[in-house]
C-alpha cells in the first residue's frame, strides 16, 4: 500500500478507532459512569420526544380530519389554528382519560379488591366441603385442608406493619425522596413543554434535521437514511394506533360479555386484559389467568365458564378484528413476531416486548430489500425461486 497523505489519514483513522476501543474496554466502568450521565441529562429530552411520537398519531389524524385540505391550500386562519386546536383536543382527550382512571375507574378497582377479600374468606369453607365430598378417602389432603386458614385481618396487620417499617426506613432519606420527586417532576414538565414544541414546529424541525444531514452526510447515505427513518415511523406508529385501538375493542368486549353473563369483577377484568392485550402474543393470556383466579374464588363453575367466554372472545379477536384493526401494519410473519416478543422481553421485559416487533419488522422490511436487490444484480427472478 503506498504511503500517500490520503492512506496515512486512513491509517491514523484506525488507530485513534483501535486506541478509543481499547481505552472504553479497559475502562468500562467510567465509560457506563458517563453514558449515565449522559442519558440523565438529556433525559427529559428523550421522553418529550417519546411524548412526541405518541401523541403525534391522534394528532396528526384530528387535524386531517377536522381540517382536511382541499384543491386550494388551507386559508392562513385555519393554517395558523389546525395545529394547535388539533393538540389541544388530544390534551383534553388525555386528561379526561386520565380524570375518568382517576375519579371512576380507580374507585371501583378499590372496591372490587375490598369484596375479593370477602370472597377469598367465602371460598375457604366451600373448597373445604367440595374437598371433603371429593377426597374424604385420602387422609393426607384431608389434613393440609384442615390446616389450611385465611385469616384477612392478619393479612392486612402485615400489609400496615410493612408499610409502616417501609415509611420508617424512608424517613430516614426524606430529603433523597424530596428530592427524586421533585427532579421527576421538573423533568416531566421539561419533557411535556418539549413534545408540545416538537408537535407545533415539526415541519420546521423536520426541516432544519434534513439541513443538517446533507451538510455533513453524502447525498445518497442522507436520502437512504431519510427512507429508513420514514418506514420506522410508518411501522411504529401503525404498530402503536392497532394495539391501543384492538387493546380497547378486547376489553370492551370482556366487559359487554361479563355483564350480561353477570359474571363478577366485570370491569376489573375488563381493563386488566385491555391493559395486558398490548403486550403481544402473550398478553391476553396473562389477564385471562389473572381473571380466572379471581372468579374461580368466588365461584367454580362461573370460573368456567369464563375461560369458555376467553377462548370465544380470543378466537373473534384473532380472526376477526386484530387482522382488520391491525391489518399488516407491521409486515413481520408470525414465527419473528414470536421471536421479537422473547427477545424483547428477555432484554427490556415488557417495554421490549412492545419496541421489538415494530424494529424487528423494520429490519425485516430492509433486510428484504437488500436480498430483492441482490437476487436483482445476479439476474434472478425471485418468483422461479418461489
Amino acid at each position: 500500500m503506498e504511503l500517500n497523505r490520503e492512506n496515512l489519514k486512513k491509517i491514523r483513522g484506525i488507530i485513534l478507532f483501535t486506541a478509543v476501543v481499547v481505552a472504553c474496554f479497559w475502562k468500562y466502568d467510567v465509560v457506563f459512569k458517563v453514558l449515565g450521565f449522559v442519558f440523565h441529562v438529556f433525559f427529559p429530552f428523550v421522553l418529550g420526544g417519546t411524548i412526541a411520537f405518541v401523541l403525534n398519531v391522534p394528532m396528526s389524524f384530528i387535524e386531517r380530519h377536522l381540517f382536511p385540505e382541499s384543491g386550494r391550500k388551507r386559508g392562513k386562519i385555519r393554517e395558523k389554528i389546525a395545529r394547535p386546536v388539533s393538540l389541544a383536543i388530544v390534551l383534553l382527550f388525555v386528561a379526561g382519560i386520565l380524570s375518568v382512571i382517576m375519579f371512576v375507574l380507580i374507585p371501583q378497582l378499590g372496591s372490587s379488591f375490598s369484596n375479593l377479600g370477602d370472597s377469598i374468606q367465602a371460598f375457604i369453607p366451600k373448597m373445604r366441603k367440595w374437598t371433603e365430598d371429593t377426597f374424604h378417602h385420602n387422609r393426607e389432603i384431608m389434613e393440609w385442608v384442615n390446616q389450611l386458614e385465611f385469616d384477612w385481618d392478619k393479612i392486612m396487620q402485615l400489609g400496615i406493619r410493612f408499610l409502616q417499617s417501609g415509611a420508617q426506613n424512608m424517613l430516614g432519606s426524606t430529603l433523597n425522596a424530596v428530592r427524586n420527586i421533585v427532579s421527576g417532576i421538573a423533568a416531566f414538565f421539561i419533557a411535556f413543554v418539549f413534545s408540545c414544541y416538537i408537535l407545533l414546529q415539526k415541519e420546521k424541525l423536520n426541516l432544519q434535521f434534513k439541513k443538517v444531514l446533507f451538510a455533513f452526510v453524502p447525498k445518497g447515505r442522507a436520502e437512504a437514511f431519510l427512507e429508513v427513518c420514514t418506514l420506522a415511523y410508518y411501522t411504529f406508529s401503525g404498530f402503536l394506533t392497532g394495539q391501543c385501538v384492538e387493546a380497547v375493542i378486547l376489553g370492551s368486549m370482556f366487559v359487554a360479555a361479563m355483564l350480561i353473563l353477570k359474571l363478577p369483577y366485570a370491569l376489573l377484568i375488563g381493563i386488566l386484559i385491555a391493559f395486558t392485550a398490548l403486550i403481544p402474543v402473550f398478553g391476553a393470556f396473562i389477564g385471562c389467568v389473572i381473571g380466572t383466579f379471581l372468579i374461580f374464588m368466588n365461584d367454580p363453575f362461573q370460573a368456567f365458564l369464563f375461560i369458555i367466554l376467553f377462548l370465544v372472545l380470543q378466537q373473534i379477536e384473532g380472526n376477526l378484528i386484530y387482522p382488520h384493526v391491525v391489518g399488516n401494519s407491521v409486515g413481520l410473519p408470525s414465527i419473528w413476531v414470536l421471536a421479537a416478543v422473547s427477545i424483547g422481553g428477555s432484554l427490556m421485559g415488557v417495554v421490549g416486548m412492545l419496541i421489538f416487533i415494530p424494529l424487528v419488522s423494520v429490519f425485516y422490511a430492509l433486510f428484504r430489500e437488500v436480498i430483492y436487490l441482490k437476487l436483482k444484480q445476479r439476474h434472478i427472478n425471485p418468483a422461479e425461486i418461489e
